[in-house]
């Protein structure tokens, strides 16, 4: 069998495959159906300073390829995190990451800092929220949002740092490579493209939000082209997500560029995807004689 670990920013993850953030919650619920640990490793559900409820429902909804959702960032804050999730995480032998989300850069840089007094692995910063010092403006969608907040979060973070960037921008490799001179050790991507659906019959929106992240395998296209555009602009490694259920879309991702790869809207309709991944993407390799799955990273072959 070929080699499947990985290494993102000196992190070693067994295989490729992570489980993204907000679709695994702290992984509870999942180590009933197969052990933790043959996953590479686990993007925690997005953590706050304080405890959030969430948005009211309707909050998820069904689309063609995938869904909508409007969760709103629904935790039990970041001291319950440290205190009640993380020891349980830490005896399932895979990689913790710990995804954080705030209003403020304070809010990020308070929750970097606790967060570096414990034994996570890494943390990925979730830029993807409004910034209300900047009239609500998301962190992710300028460059100077996306380095201003990576930089302040550098300085109070110990541990590697990852930054999760958004794909509702005009040019995602600006993006990236703002996150890179900020001080990001890797880069995650994309997050979810922001959508809306009608009910005809009510003339009101699918989700009480209004709008929503669109996830799912309608996505994969525009992750894909993003996750290639990046690389062409950053050294960085980067964590590739966005539509991807089945082996053959984790091989895409990777040619792409990718380093490691996370799972996300497929836990939803199948617990064993990423199990089902796995073996196909360890099949694709033995097939070709590849030793190592590290080798399919940029392998895209131009025309």
């Amino acid at each position: 069998m070929a080699d499947m670990r990985v290494k993102v920013a000196g992190v070693e993850f067994a295989n490729p495959l992570i489980a993204a953030s907000g679709t695994f919650g702290f992984g509870h619920e999942y180590q009933e159906f197969y052990p933790l640990s043959t996953l590479g490793g686990i993007s925690c559900k997005g953590i706050t300073l304080q405890e959030r409820p969430g948005n009211p429902p309707p909050r998820i909804a069904e689309t063609p390829g995938g869904m909508l959702n409007a969760v709103g960032l629904q935790n039990p804050g970041v001291d319950h995190f440290i205190k009640n999730d993380l020891p349980w995480l830490r005896e399932q032998g895979t990689v913790v990451i710990a995804n954080i989300a705030g209003n403020t850069p304070e809010d990020y840089c308070a929750m970097a800092e606790k967060l570096s007094d414990t034994d996570v692995d890494m943390i990925e910063l979730n830029i993807s929220c409004p910034n209300v010092k900047q009239g609500g403006v998301q962190f992710g969608t300028t460059c100077a949002g996306v380095e201003g907040v990576t930089s302040a979060v550098r300085k109070y973070c110990k541990k590697p740092l990852m930054v999760k960037l958004s794909p509702n921008v005009a040019d995602i490799g600006e993006m990236a490579a703002a996150a890179e001179a900020a001080g990001a050790d890797a880069i995650s991507m994309i997050n979810t493209l922001t959508g809306m659906r009608i009910d005809i019959r009510t003339r009101r929106p699918i989700i009480r939000n209004n709008t929503g992240g669109l996830s799912g395998p309608a996505v994969l296209p525009v992750a894909v082209r993003m996750v290639w555009q990046a690389s062409q602009r950053v050294k960085i490694p980067i964590v590739g997500m966005g539509g991807i259920s089945k082996w053959e879309d984790a091989v895409e991702m990777l040619l792409a560029g990718a380093t490691a790869l996370q799972i996300g809207t497929a836990f939803f309709s199948d617990p064993y995807a990423p199990i089902k991944i796995l073996k196909g993407l360890n099949r694709y390799l033995d097939e070709r004689g590849i030793a190592s799955v590290t080798e399919l990273t940029g392998g895209i072959q131009p025309w």
